[in-house]
């Protein structure tokens, strides 16, 4: 039984893909019949393969070189040491960040405050809660210490760095804290003087505490940032992840998952 080939048919389909330039010609249709023969039979898919095959095991090689270069870099502190460091950051970015709230949950909404004058009158006014601010003040200032003193003991350069802009940006307000009785010691932390402080400028207080412009906000800003630093550190393959296991991909074999 013979086979029938509509070559126009064909022409139409594959729009002269495979054929010679010398299109029309005898010789040009012969090639066409020949190379859509190579397909049928699967020969020319063979081909492809074999083809595209150098590139893809280039690319795959590519892939995980890249992969094992940074699943075998290690990192310079301890999981002890990051987690510690990424627990005061975590501490420092909120109590900072308890300063900086507006509305209903900010400290420094006036209450009213009962006083008593030299005849026994009492008259009542809208004045700020010294005592609550400077228990969240005291608190920041906790915070920011503690993460100085964990920061101190880290050999990532991305966490020193962070580190040195956080001291940076208390010495660059050091003048004015010390107006509102917080000081700066030799070794970086902060202290804050109950009494000088009660008796400043609440305003000056509210300004250094309070509000996206404030010292405290920085503050908050820089302490999300070394908190991400130590995450990254800790993420690196001489350590161990939030779920308990080590972070190197040779034991799950992940390089070659690459849906191939």
């Amino acid at each position: 039984m013979g086979i029938s080939i509509n070559v126009g048919r064909m022409k139409q389909d594959y729009s002269y893909l495979f054929q010679n330039s010398t299109s029309g010609s005898s010789l040009g249709n012969l090639n066409f019949l020949s190379d859509y023969a190579s397909i049928k039979n699967g020969s020319y898919g063979k081909l492809m393969k074999a083809y595209y095959a150098k590139d893809s095991s280039k690319e795959v090689s590519s892939i995980a070189e890249s992969q094992n270069k940074r699943n075998t870099s290690t990192a310079k502190d301890s999981a002890k040491t990051l987690a510690s460091i990424e627990s005061a950051a975590d501490g420092l970015k909120d109590s900072a960040d308890k300063l900086i709230a507006r509305g209903s949950k900010s400290v420094f909404n006036k209450v009213d405050v009962e006083s008593k004058d030299e005849y026994g009158m009492t008259t009542t006014a809208k004045e700020y809660d010294k005592n609550a601010i400077y228990d969240a003040v005291s608190a920041f200032a906790d915070s920011y210490n503690k993460m100085i003193k964990e920061a101190a003991s880290s050999e990532t350069n991305s966490i020193q760095n962070r580190t040195k802009t956080l001291t940076g940006l208390t010495n660059a307000n050091k003048n004015l804290l010390s107006t509102v009785g917080v000081t700066i010691n030799e070794d970086n932390t902060i202290s804050v003087d109950e009494k000088k402080f009660k008796e400043a400028d609440m305003n000056t207080v509210k300004s250094l505490f309070n509000g996206n412009s404030s010292y405290a906000y920085r503050v908050s800003a820089q302490a999300s940032l070394i908190d991400y630093a130590a995450s990254t550190e800790a993420s690196k393959a001489n350590t161990y992840n939030g779920s308990g296991t080590y972070n190197n991909a040779y034991n799950s074999g992940s390089i070659y998952d690459f849906g191939f």
